[in-house]
């Protein structure tokens, strides 16, 4: 087989984009083969209703890295994100409500009609949060150090624990309480009030299959808060046009560098000749060759579908098949002839333009993990509700709306054999009656919808368990053990073979650090040493 391409790159996702730029940079002739017809991976923009647009999975900005938006001139191409006036609004229970965000003294006022004493405490939670946030932000864009990989390991780790060992003792244990504690635990140390605890604890069950009781969700929580908007650390905001915005900007950038695009070419197999990656083969049977393949799929899919058993090794193979994927996550996008009218808030103002969550206590989030494992998905599920078109006229006609309808807490797998296929519908009902619930009315504003279970996330994303993370977020399978210990430096066990998506270090969200990390180990890999300390 004559080489072609120096890497090709499975996936026309950010991450996958990301990557091919930097290679693109650094010389090397590089082709991305996407599945679907169009880039993006799960940052796309579509039509879902006559009219109507939206960000079909990915819906919101805060975690893009922001060396990725210099150098790639995002700003430059049209990128554009308006942040949120409020991070959260949260309707509570009793037809009260709770604001999060819009500043330290807001929010204290906020917090003090619940809990003066929460109130006080929140400054020191704040620089408590952002130090260890610090330590992440300063590691995302950093290869962790590779077990196995000799005086380089003992390098990268000195390097990079220098940061922390330079934390006095109370950053320490607050490190080490986000990494191991549940976000009820956690959150417990700090507040007494339910509505304030539940403003923070919705984080810890974003993308997350779990209670916030279960012990390491606290650090889901941390990995939401490390991103910025427009330079405000914390905050979180809306790409006009949506997400998909964003990647074809950046598919946009990558042509200009020399990069090829193929879309509607799905990947059958790595090919291996020997004991090093050959290339790729499509469903068409079309053979692609490459001195590199690059994974810009889940791990799962990687692993399970793509690469031929025989080629990994047994304990790799073993560990692998023990990698958890089950993000629980169900997804809708509404268009609406209205704005919602909640009993806490009806009229129009900037609760609709935040993060609408309906998840009012820590307690409330522990029952709809309970009856999802139970029955499948919970009758009262955890809700963020966006509704960007409040912001962005170009998603939906004059007067109405779209809105995005994150949903958690829905088993990746029913039980008792029953299909995804046939019960989406009901589970959107349960949603929508959970909305209804908070907002008289929202059902009969409703023109269309798009609906996306964990299998239909699958199906269309290739998500494995509806899993936006590509992998669970926990300490087993976080930083140099990410996907697998011996492979958390973006290498597989195929010379050759790389992964640049979510399921490796720093994760999932739109950060575009594992592509700019796994271009840099690429280039690192091909001696290229003036390319590599310039990336």
């Amino acid at each position: 087989m004559t080489k072609q391409y120096d890497a090709v790159i499975i996936g026309a996702g950010h991450n996958g984009l990301v990557c091919a730029f930097y290679l693109a940079q650094a010389g090397l002739k590089v082709r991305i083969v996407e599945r679907r017809d169009v880039v993006g991976g799960a940052a796309v923009t579509e039509e879902f209703h006559p009219g109507f647009r939206n960000s079909v999975a990915s819906y919101t900005v805060s975690l893009l890295q922001p060396k990725v938006i210099r150098d790639m001139r995002l700003v430059e191409h049209g990128y554009r994100v308006i942040e949120r006036p409020i991070s959260n609004f949260l309707p509570q229970e009793d037809g009260g409500y709770l604001k999060l965000g819009g500043g330290l003294k807001r929010t204290q006022a906020e917090f003090a009609r619940f809990s003066q004493a929460d109130a006080e405490a929140l400054p020191a939670y704040y620089d408590a949060l952002e130090g260890v946030a610090q330590v992440l932000r300063d590691l995302a864009l950093k290869s962790p150090p590779n077990v196995g990989e000799g005086l380089r390991t003992l390098i990268a780790g000195a390097s990079q624990g220098w940061g922390i060992s330079r934390l006095d003792l109370a950053a320490k244990r607050d490190i080490l309480d986000l990494f191991t504690k549940s976000a009820t635990s956690f959150l417990g140390q700090w507040f007494e009030n339910d509505a304030v605890k539940a403003a923070f604890g919705f984080d810890a069950v974003v993308g997350n299959y779990a209670s916030p009781d279960t012990p390491g969700s606290a650090y889901v929580l941390l990995h939401h808060v490390f991103g910025e908007v427009n330079g405000k650390k914390g905050a979180w905001g809306h790409c006009v046009g949506g997400m998909g915005t964003i990647t074809q900007i950046m598919a946009d950038v990558c042509r200009q560098s020399g990069v090829e695009i193929s879309l509607e070419a799905p990947v059958a197999q790595v090919l291996v000749d020997g004991d090093t990656v050959a290339g790729v083969k499509l469903e068409s049977g079309e053979e692609i060759a490459a001195t590199r393949v690059i994974a810009n799929v889940g791990p799962m899919l990687l692993y399970g579908k793509m690469l031929d058993a025989a080629h990994q090794p047994e304990d790799f193979r073993r560990r692998m098949h023990g990698y958890k994927a089950a993000g629980g996550t169900f997804r809708m996008n509404v268009a609406l002839s209205e704005l919602p009218r909640f009993t806490a808030l009806p009229e129009p103002g900037e609760h609709h333009q935040s993060g609408i969550i309906i998840a009012p206590t820590l307690g409330y989030m522990d029952r709809a993990f309970l009856d999802a494992k139970a029955h499948g998905w919970s009758k009262k599920p955890i809700v963020e509700m966006l509704i960007p078109s409040t912001v962005d006229d170009s998603l939906a006609p004059p007067g109405q709306h779209v809105a995005s309808l994150f949903c958690q807490q829905f088993a990746p797998t029913l039980p008792d054999d029953r299909d995804w296929d046939e019960e989406e519908d009901a589970a959107a009902d349960a949603i929508i009656d959970t909305v209804e619930a908070h907002a008289p009315g929202f059902r009969a504003s409703i023109l269309g919808r798009q609906v996306l279970s964990p299998k239909g996330l699958y199906r269309k994303f290739g998500l494995v368990g509806g899993d936006i993370m590509h992998g669970q977020m926990s300490l087993d399978q976080l930083w140099s053990a990410r996907p697998v210990l011996g492979h958390g430096s973006y290498r597989g066990p195929v010379k050759g073979l790389y992964m640049c998506g979510a399921g490796t270090h720093p994760g999932g969200g739109v950060t575009g650090a594992p592509g700019h990390n796994c271009a840099r180990e690429v280039i690192f890999d091909r001696g290229n040493w003036r390319r590599f300390t310039a990336i």
